[in-house]
């Protein structure tokens, strides 16, 4: 089992969750030493927070957490004594990308799919020159829903390979305790990435968001009009979380 410690103290304490409040340069540094990157959606936070044991403690032992929710973000500015700078997902894979070598840096990822799997790889030779070889890439089984996560066949088989880096680009509420399973249970040091929908937005899979859409806190808006029927109730109910914001601010909110 590997043991790795969290890498920086620079973080701010929200939902008993240590979201980083450094730079988006600092969270590149300190992910290639290896370890567990989270960013946690306004969704996620709001309903798999509060009803997911497994889920919450994915977040709190998570070696870095992207204050992403831009809701949230906008709460500890107005309502907290906190200010965290937003951090997103898209933000930071974009650039992480654009910052590895794929001729010399193995890289390994968890995909929905093999048709997200297929616009997803073509994406990344088209940008970067990557061409994944098909035993870096595992499409992901139907996972339970909230509980623990066990997966021996993809711990296996990353354990033959062992990559230097691990993307995980199944649902959000899903990859965070994947993330935490394989973080508790690999043998070697190694640095794994779970940031929901980005590469998808990247390739094309989902809806575009432009970096100014993003960078304003509208990404949410952008896919209610791209997809309403799916992304208008989920981003609804993500106003849950002001009402777990205000009631348990720096506590853990176990429902």
């Amino acid at each position: 089992m590997l043991n790795q410690s969290k890498q920086t103290a620079n973080t701010e304490t929200i939902l008993n969750i240590p979201f980083f409040s450094g730079s988006i340069s600092e969270v590149l540094n300190f992910i290639k030493k290896g370890g567990l990157l989270t960013a946690p959606s306004g969704p996620g936070l709001a309903n798999d927070l509060p009803n997911s044991f497994e889920y919450r403690r994915s977040l709190e032992r998570s070696d870095i957490v992207l204050a992403d929710s831009g809701l949230l973000c906008l709460w500890s500015r107005f309502f907290s004594k906190k200010t965290l700078t937003r951090l997103s997902g898209l933000e930071f894979l974009r650039k992480f990308l654009h910052s590895i070598d794929f001729l010399n840096d193995s890289t390994f990822w968890v995909m929905p799919d093999y048709s997200q799997s297929h616009k997803n790889c073509a994406w990344l030779k088209r940008e970067f020159g990557a061409d994944i070889d098909q035993g870096y890439i595992y499409i992901a089984p139907q996972y339970s829903s909230n509980s623990f996560i066990k997966d021996h066949a993809l711990l296996t088989k990353i354990e033959q390979k062992q990559p230097k880096y691990i993307f995980i680009q199944i649902g959000g509420g899903v990859q965070e305790r994947l993330g935490i399973f394989l973080k508790e249970n690999l043998s070697y040091k190694t640095s794994i990435i779970c940031t929901g929908a980005a590469l998808a937005f990247l390739s094309g899979c989902q809806v575009r968001i432009p970096n100014w859409v993003d960078f304003i806190y509208m990404g949410w808006l952008y896919r209610c009009i791209s997809n309403p029927k799916v992304f208008l109730p989920r981003y609804f109910k993500a106003f849950r979380l002001l009402i777990l914001l205000f009631k348990y601010r720096e506590k853990s909110p176990i429902l």
